[in-house]
């Protein structure tokens, strides 16, 4: 028994479904990059010599994801779909400790919504292709 392809939806559905998605994701993605930014900088209490260090650390990920983000590459989006899930579980964890659950649950948010952005964009992309290319 052959299964059946799925129909894939219209051009007419899938634009806005992007555009809100892709956006979602972008602004998700500056979010964290400037709450890990600002964290490390103004209120968490790191050695002047650690500092840079882990500020790298925990932005090397998300710079080597931006330029594909940036561009709309359905492929970054879908490696931020994994990358996202370390920030995810730093915010859980920092969520437990009294003096960081601001940061944590921000984060938390943050990354789940990156993820959901970046997931559904993924899907909705590679959709359009296929649509655009005639199947």
């Amino acid at each position: 028994m052959a299964k059946t392809a799925k129909p894939l939806p219209p051009l007419a559905w899938l634009k806005p479904r992007l555009a809100v998605s892709r956006a979602l994701s972008l602004l998700s993605f500056l979010a964290l990059a400037v709450l890990l930014l600002v964290w490390n900088l103004l209120f968490a209490e790191i050695p002047d010599k650690l500092l840079w260090i882990i500020l790298a650390f925990q932005l090397a990920p998300l710079l080597l994801l931006a330029p594909g983000l940036i561009l709309g590459h359905a492929r970054a989006h879908a490696w931020a779909c994994f990358v996202v899930n370390l920030y995810f579980i730093q915010g859980v964890l920092a969520a437990f400790d009294p003096s960081k659950a601001l940061f944590g649950w921000l984060l938390a948010v943050l990354s789940f919504g990156l993820f959901c952005g970046a997931l559904m964009y993924t899907r909705w992309r590679f959709q359009y292709d296929r649509k655009l290319a005639g199947e």
